[in-house]
């Protein structure tokens, strides 16, 4: 069975960082596409991180530069690395896997001062 966890999210201030993990099960992650997604307070889905199966990378123009997405597949884990956090940033952070469009809990991230 699929299945994702996120954590690592909370409450930060303003250019603060937090690293979100989201250890995956069922599946081998290396061989996976995934993704970061976000939903802040009364809006739709955004999409803010890719990495595919090469490794490859994509971020969205509103976190480049200061998000990084990697995996450690020993630990079959995905992570976003935060930096520089802004109010904006406020969301509920899932991981997706891709090509089944399955999502985690979610983990909320807050940057207020």
């Amino acid at each position: 069975e699929v299945r994702l966890v996120e954590s690592g999210g909370g409450l930060v201030q303003p250019g603060g960082a937090l690293r979100l993990s989201c250890a995956a099960s069922g599946f081998n992650l290396s061989a996976s596409a995934m993704s970061w997604v976000r939903q802040a307070p009364g809006k739709g889905l955004e999409r803010v991180s890719v990495i595919n199966r090469a490794g490859s990378t994509w971020l969205s123009d509103s976190v480049k530069g200061r998000f990084i997405i990697s995996r450690d597949n020993a630990k079959n884990t995905l992570y976003l690395q935060m930096n520089s956090l802004k109010p904006e940033d406020t969301a509920v952070y899932y991981c997706v896997l891709i090509e089944t469009a399955r999502r985690g809990q979610g983990t909320q991230v807050t940057v207020s001062s």
